[in-house]
């Protein structure tokens, strides 16, 4: 573990990444504009979250499962849109959790865990239950809902998630390279360990799972 710590505390290591990450959304926005303009807006956000977040990994999550010029659709490429759903929102929540507890205030692990967890939580559940009020059903049925379908994957995403960021950063400061690259590892640690969790919740029926992205551009 000293070993992988002293691999991600490089500057160079964090530059790398933003600088890949950056070519992935520039790459996204293209073909978002030229080839795929149809798709709705929210997942417009959703995908640019996604590939902002986990670069390389979230650009290929896209190329696979949520362009139009997919050749087909099936369960994994559902599950793939679902859980990229649940991360652009809970990624934020987490974001905002690390920067404040950890890197502003130096709040302890369980202080940082616990209010990281609340707003990632948060953030997922009002992208779920947001869209589905402004589609005109009840705010208690939305709530509802968005509480049954997104808590397991939302629950597993982030506790994952903040466990790898605490694993790896430990007392790193924001002055520290560890500490945003622990951050960057601990965002696709999660959405690895919620993808299989939303394929099965789309198989068990709990959730339906984005939409096909051929029937959203037609």
């Amino acid at each position: 573990m000293n070993e992988i710590r002293t691999f991600l505390d490089q500057w160079w290591l964090v530059g790398l990444w933003l600088a890949v990450t950056a070519t992935c959304v520039l790459w996204l926005l293209r073909d978002l504009r030229t080839r795929n303009p149809e798709i709705a807006g929210l997942m417009q956000f959703v995908w640019i979250f996604t590939v902002a977040y986990s670069g390389p990994l979230g650009l290929w999550i896209y190329w696979t499962a949520g362009r139009k010029q997919i050749a087909r659709d099936s369960m994994w490429r559902r599950g793939a849109r679902s859980v990229a759903h649940c991360y652009s929102g809970c990624g934020l929540g987490e974001i905002a959790g690390v920067l404040v507890t950890v890197g502003l205030l130096s709040l302890g692990t369980w202080w940082a865990a616990g209010t990281t967890f609340v707003l990632a939580y948060v953030a997922g559940f009002a992208l779920t239950a947001g869209p589905l009020m402004q589609e005109g059903v009840t705010p208690a049925v939305a709530v509802r809902d968005a509480f049954y379908s997104e808590t397991a994957s939302i629950t597993v995403m982030e506790v994952v998630a903040i466990g790898v960021d605490l694993l790896l950063a430990r007392s790193a400061t924001m002055a520290d390279p560890l500490f945003w690259s622990a951050l960057i590892v601990s965002l696709t640690a999660g959405l690895v360990a919620a993808y299989p969790v939303n394929v099965l919740l789309i198989r068990w029926g709990v959730k339906e799972g984005m939409h096909d992205p051929r029937e959203l551009a037609a």
